[in-house]
């Protein structure tokens, strides 16, 4: 009579088909990454005025040469909102809390009834403090 062999079970992890799938995940990541669009072009118009000192985070409002509103609060992830939501939400924030400071920068090529298109409805709704965003003139300009 035969008599059969008794394997012993293997007691390791075999990690090869996780590298795999994170060197996968890996060129995944790379590809997309510079894709994320994160910032918005916004070429503010060059001004001399002073720079403006605020303590609290503020509300950033931002227009871009193509009419498209972009809110970003404190910190925060940068949103494209509806000129209405965007008013409601500001709003609300100032309501909250009266004294941050809300700051609206357009780029120099946008239309300007584009970006008028809010105050009002900033203004109706409690924001009484709004501040223009300039850059610093550059000398090409001078």
């Amino acid at each position: 009579m035969r008599t059969r062999k008794k394997r012993k079970l293997k007691a390791e992890i075999n990690v090869v088909p996780y590298i795999d799938v994170m060197l996968v995940l890996l060129i995944i990541f790379m590809v997309t990454a510079p894709l994320l669009n994160l910032g918005v072009d916004i070429k503010l118009p060059q001004s001399t005025a002073k720079a403006v000192h605020v303590e609290k985070e503020p509300i950033l409002i931002g227009v871009d040469k193509d009419g498209k509103f972009y809110l970003t609060i404190g910190s925060g992830q940068r949103e494209i909102l509806e000129p209405d939501a965007l008013v409601k939400k500001v709003s609300a924030f100032v309501r909250n809390d009266p004294q941050v400071p809300v700051l609206l920068g357009a780029d120099e090529h946008a239309m300007y009834g584009k970006v008028y298109q809010i105050l009002p409805g900033l203004q109706e709704n409690g924001v009484q403090k709004l501040s223009l965003l300039s850059a610093p003139p550059s000398d090409s300009r001078k």
